[in-house]
């Protein structure tokens, strides 16, 4: 998409963080995965993440997690590239991501 076309990407600032919506932006395991990639990438641009879903699908998951603030997101030509918040979500919330990925990951290799 043009970018002339594109929205205008907001970002919430950290003291607007909740908690409650960063959980339930993390409760998704399409989302989970997205956040995981980008705990081992700096950063991504959004069409090359192990995700199989439909484009509209995982824009849809960028935004929840961007409302969140648990991703950045920011465009370069015609690209759109993602960042993990985690400096601004340990500052907020000290050790809830690496907590969430922990656990998330113990439940994932008992399945």
């Amino acid at each position: 998409m043009p970018r002339s076309h594109r929205r205008l990407l907001t970002h919430p600032e950290l003291d607007e963080l909740d908690l409650l919506d960063v959980l339930h932006a993390l409760a998704d395991p399409t989302r989970m995965t997205i956040v995981r990639t980008l705990r081992s990438d700096v950063e991504r641009p959004c069409g090359t993440f192990p995700v199989d879903v439909a484009p509209s699908t995982l824009t849809h998951h960028f935004r929840v997690l961007r409302d969140a603030g648990v991703i950045r997101q920011r465009d370069d030509g015609n690209r759109r590239w993602t960042t993990l918040r985690l400096d601004d979500l340990n500052a907020r919330f000290p050790g809830l991501l690496d907590k969430v990925l922990e656990n998330y990951e113990r439940q994932a290799a008992r399945t």
